[in-house]
This record gives structure tokens, C-alpha cells and sequence, in this order.
């Protein structure tokens, strides 16, 4: 090695030892007789030491002459600081350099290399192999390797066996758009990229790996936002001969050592909540429950009373944000402009502040004599000092709206605490969904969920009805991980396909290799998948994935540092049997 230590290692214990440090210039300090640089590498920064009739005279001309990020080799002996700097693990001591090499010299970079950069987003992911020498965002990948490989730790001992499964696989017409790859040696055929594993790690339980896991590329050719990438990483499990209950049980003992381990947070029991009541009191499959502000339906209490809004609503509905009573009215007009925005859609507010003596008033006080008041404020439990908060329209719209609304106002109240963890279960979701464009039903989650037993019944009179046998994991509003018990049985597939709109043709001809497996003795199984970079943004108290991925995609799925995608040449597009015509 070229180093006796790294950055991070000396301490007051080291004093008077001879070292050698590599690493880069972070920052040169020349106060004319005395000179300092931090040296800094992936474990931490150490001070060097340079003085004037002290130093050997050709060293100092030399580190005079180093730039930000010189790579260098220093060699000294460690002394005690004079003025110790207790923001580092290193600040007791500095090395007195007796020897300098410059291993290579470096450009001036274009954003400074610290924790608080000048770098903009778009400059800094054009430079990405200098933005991951700063701290922070090292200290993220640091994070995500800790929890890949507590993901292991606590799998290996439940004897899961880790089985990667391939990249190039056969495109499926169910879920988001699939990237695509012309194959060469089949004209005119393609592979796709996979948005999951989904149907090789229930292959693997047919095969009898009764235990599987895989961290896991995937990929789906969709809009992108701050949690959502074009390729992103999975952990990916499946089980056999379990019930839905074995799945929750082990993988919240999963997520309660990932907290313990990475975070030395103890997780306690993790409280389950249907789809059901999800949406009725939060207006979302992914309620934050940080807090609480749930939903109050207030049809009973606010309707025939001759406020047309609410009278001709098929659903008015509530949040109680306590405290809040002291919105100014601009506070307020800018909540009506916030739910008024397209992406909320509501189309308009109604708010009522609980007095300090009780009493209670209203943007629409003409319509609601002072005891009707009384009755939103019983309904919502609001005290004094309590702001009340209204939407009215169609059932599903406003209770989305009031979801954003509800969210906004945590935020707002400072509800939304980062260091705050409170996870759930979100179990019995609908097996289907109606979607108006296609005219026909579409899975909720995949097409290979398992209805709930008892709903069995309900497959030829009401398909909307059928529950599945699925669950969710959320923590803090955000959905981590997703799974459900599968089908296993051939003729119940069958149906599920053509529930689905397949003709027997079709689903035979796109997964008949899965059919006919479940005809060698497929055992009951099931499993989950936990979005790691959305994990590892979680446990990091960041709002973007990009944070932690080493080399991201931008907003528009483009690779900045490489500028990928990019066009290729006509040959190889003629290789691949792509007209090339069509190109140009």
C-alpha cells in the first residue's frame, strides 16, 4: 500500500508515529510562516503541517504549488494539534510533513468538493465522480451498503438462499412500459428488461427453493420523479408452504432489524390497517401516521341546510388541524389556492376556526346558525385554538384532495418529523381495479395475486368485490415494499387472466411457461419486495432516491455525466434488423 493509514485513523494515541497519507488537496491554508492543507480521503480529512525553517524548503515550494484535488502522498510524523478542531475525529492531532509527492495534478473543479457545494443539481450529476468525493453524499452510499448487507445478514439466517435470475426476458403487457432489446441473432424479436422478478422467483418455488431473496436491478420505462428511477434496485423475496400471516411476521422482524442495526431505532409492533379504512380516514393506500388529522364524514351534519357546495356533494369530509386556529386569512387563501392546484383538484375550501371561549366561525356562518357549528366541531373533536378544514364533491376525487391537503398541513405544523418513524401494514387491498379508457378490469398489483379464499365466489358475479390476499409496508406516507400470497393452482390463473380481458390464447401464449409449471406441483407460496433506494432514502432522511444511487438518471431519464441515451450507428442498426430509414 501507498498509505500507513487512511484520512480517518490517527487520533492523540499516534503522536510521534511516522505516517504516510494519500489522498486530495480539500484545502490550502498559507498564512505566510505556517501552512496547512486538509487532506482528504473516503474515511475522513487529516491536517498537514508545513512551517517555514522547520519544513525542508523544497517541500514547502511544493505544497505551496498544490492546487484543490492534487492527489498527493505525504509522509510525517503526528503531533498534537495546538488548536484542535472537535468537528472531526481527527482534530486532536496533524502531521508534520517531512516528504511530498505529487501523485497527479488536478484541474480546478467546477463546484467546490465540501459539504455546503456551489454546485447546482445538473452540474454536479454531470460531474458525478466528483460530487460522490463530498461527504454527505459518500456517507449515503455508506448507508446503502450497510443496509445491503444487514438485507443479507438477516435473510441468510432465515435460510433464504440468494439466486439472481436473468436481464433479458420475454416483454409482458400488464404494468408500466417495458425497455426493450432487438436481438441480433432473431430479427425482428426483442427481450425485455425486467420491472421485476416477478414470475422466475415463483418458477423458483415450483423448482422447491423454498426461500428466496435477490437484491435486484429492475426496470420500467416510465415518468419519472424524486422517487422513481428508470433502473432501480429491489429486494426481492418469495416464500413456500406459508400463509400470508408467515410473509407479515418475517418481514417485519426484516424491517425491525434493518431499524435496530443501520438506524438504533427499536420499531415495535407494526399496526395493520385494511384498504378500506386506509382511504376512509386518510384518502390514501399509503397514510402517513406520523400524525393524526384523520378524515370526519360530515354529510350528516352539513347537508340540507341550503349551502348548495355541500348539499349537492356526494361527500363533504374533514380534517381537524389542531392549533392552527391562527391562520391569518392569507394562511388560508393560499390552503384554497394549494387545493385548487391541478394536481390536487379540489375546486374550492371551506374552513371554520374554533374560538378561544368555544364558539366557532365559518367561511359560510350565513348558512350555519352558531349550534350547527357546534356539531362540526363536535364531530371533528376540535378544541379551542382548532382549525377545521372541508372539501366537498365527488367520493374519490376529495378524498385524494383532502389526502394532499392533510399532508400540506403536517408539513406546515412541523408533523412530518424526518427522524420520526412509523411504520404499517395496509392489508386486504382490492384484487382489481376499472379502468374506463380500456373498458375492462386490471390488476391492482399484478395478475398473479391470489384472491382472499372467502371472496372466491364473487369471481362470476362481482369481480369489483374480490379482495386480495395482498399487503403493503409504509412507513411515513411512503409505500417501501409490496407483495401478496400467489395463485398456484392452474385453473384459478386461468380465470385471473381472463378476468383480466386474456383470451386463452393470449395468456397461454404470454405465460404458459408458468401455467404449465403449476401442473408439476407448484406449493403454495407467496412474497414481498422492498423498494431499496426508497428504503435507503427513508432511513437517510432524504426526499430524492438519486441521493443515493451512485451514478443517477436525471428528471428525463437521461445519463448527463455519459449522455446516455444517445443515437448508434447505422451499422449496428442494421445489424439488428432496425430500418434505418425509420431512424433518420
Amino acid at each position: 500500500m501507498l498509505r500507513t493509514h487512511t484520512c480517518g485513523d490517527l487520533r492523540i494515541d499516534n503522536v510521534g508515529e511516522e505516517v504516510i497519507l494519500t489522498g486530495w488537496v480539500q484545502r490550502l491554508r498559507d498564512k505566510g510562516g505556517m501552512l496547512w492543507i486538509d487532506l482528504r480521503d473516503r474515511y475522513g480529512i487529516t491536517q498537514l503541517n508545513f512551517e517555514e525553517g522547520h519544513t525542508d524548503q523544497t517541500v514547502l515550494d511544493a505544497a505551496r504549488n498544490l492546487g484543490r484535488e492534487y492527489v498527493i502522498k505525504a509522509t510525517g510524523k503526528v503531533i498534537e494539534r495546538f488548536s484542535k478542531n472537535d468537528k472531526i475525529p481527527t482534530g486532536d492531532i496533524e502531521v508534520k510533513v517531512t516528504a511530498l509527492e505529487v501523485l497527479n495534478p488536478a484541474k480546478l473543479p467546477p463546484f467546490l468538493i465540501e459539504d455546503e457545494t456551489d454546485g447546482g443539481d445538473d452540474l454536479r450529476m454531470k460531474y458525478r465522480y466528483l460530487d460522490l468525493r463530498r461527504t454527505p453524499v459518500r456517507k449515503n452510499l455508506e448507508l446503502r451498503h450497510r443496509m445491503m448487507r444487514e438485507t443479507r445478514n438477516y435473510l441468510d439466517g432465515l435460510n433464504f438462499i440468494e439466486v439472481e435470475t436473468p436481464v433479458l426476458i420475454k416483454s409482458t403487457p400488464e404494468g408500466a412500459r417495458d425497455f426493450v432489446v432487438p436481438s441480433r441473432m432473431n430479427p425482428g424479436e426483442f427481450y425485455a428488461l425486467p420491472q421485476s422478478p416477478q414470475t422466475f422467483k415463483q418458477l423458483l418455488m415450483v423448482s422447491g427453493f423454498d426461500r428466496y431473496f435477490q437484491i435486484v436491478k429492475c426496470f420500467r420505462d416510465e415518468d419519472l420523479r424524486a422517487d422513481r428511477q428508470p433502473e432501480f434496485t429491489q429486494i426481492d423475496c418469495e416464500m413456500a408452504f406459508i400463509t400470508q400471516e408467515d410473509i407479515l411476521n418475517t418481514f417485519e422482524g426484516f424491517i425491525r432489524h434493518l431499524f435496530k442495526e443501520v438506524k438504533g431505532v427499536t420499531i415495535e409492533e407494526l399496526p395493520r390497517m385494511t384498504y378500506a379504512d386506509a382511504m376512509k380516514l386518510y384518502g390514501s393506500d399509503k397514510p402517513d401516521t406520523r400524525f393524526g388529522m384523520q378524515f370526519v364524514e360530515l354529510n350528516d351534519v352539513v347537508k340540507n341546510k341550503g349551502f348548495k357546495v355541500f348539499d349537492d356533494a356526494e361527500l363533504v369530509v374533514g380534517i381537524n388541524a389542531k392549533g392552527a386556529a391562527g391562520y391569518t386569512r392569507k394562511q388560508i387563501d393560499e390552503l384554497t389556492n394549494f387545493v385548487k392546484r391541478p394536481q390536487v383538484g379540489a375546486t374550492g375550501l371551506v374552513y371554520a376556526r374554533v374560538q378561544e371561549d368555544g364558539s366557532v366561525k365559518s367561511s359560510v356562518d350565513k348558512f350555519y346558525s352558531p349550534e350547527d357549528l357546534q356539531a362540526w366541531a363536535t364531530a371533528l373533536n376540535a378544541a379551542p385554538g382548532d382549525l377545521i378544514l372541508v372539501l366537498a364533491g365527488a367520493a374519490d376525487k376529495t378524498r385524494k384532495a383532502l389526502n394532499e391537503l392533510r399532508l400540506e398541513m403536517g408539513e406546515q405544523l412541523g408533523l412530518r418529523d424526518k427522524n420520526v418513524f412509523s411504520p404499517l401494514w395496509v392489508v386486504d387491498f382490492p384484487l382489481l381495479e376499472w379502468d374506463e379508457e380500456t373498458n375492462r378490469y386490471h390488476a391492482m398489483h399484478h395478475p398473479f395475486t391470489s384472491p382472499k379464499p372467502e371472496d372466491l365466489a364473487l369471481i362470476k358475479t362481482d369481480p369489483g368485490a374480490i379482495r386480495a390476499n395482498a399487503y403493503d409496508m409504509v412507513i411515513n406516507g411512503v409505500e417501501v415494499g409490496g407483495g401478496s400470497i400467489r395463485i398456484y393452482d392452474r385453473e384459478l390463473q386461468a380465470q385471473m387472466f381472463g378476468l383480466l380481458g386474456f383470451t386463452p390464447e393470449e395468456a397461454q401464449n404470454q405465460f404458459g411457461f408458468l401455467m404449465n409449471a403449476f401442473e408439476y406441483g407448484a406449493p403454495p407460496h407467496g412474497g414481498i419486495a422492498f423498494g431499496f433506494d426508497r428504503l435507503c432514502s427513508l432511513f437517510g432522511g432524504a426526499d430524492s432516491i438519486r441521493d443515493f444511487i451512485a451514478f443517477p438518471k436525471n428528471n428525463s431519464g437521461r445519463d448527463v455525466m455519459i449522455d446516455a441515451p444517445s443515437p448508434i450507428a447505422n451499422v449496428q442498426l442494421e445489424e439488428l434488423s432496425i430500418d434505418v430509414k425509420k431512424k433518420a
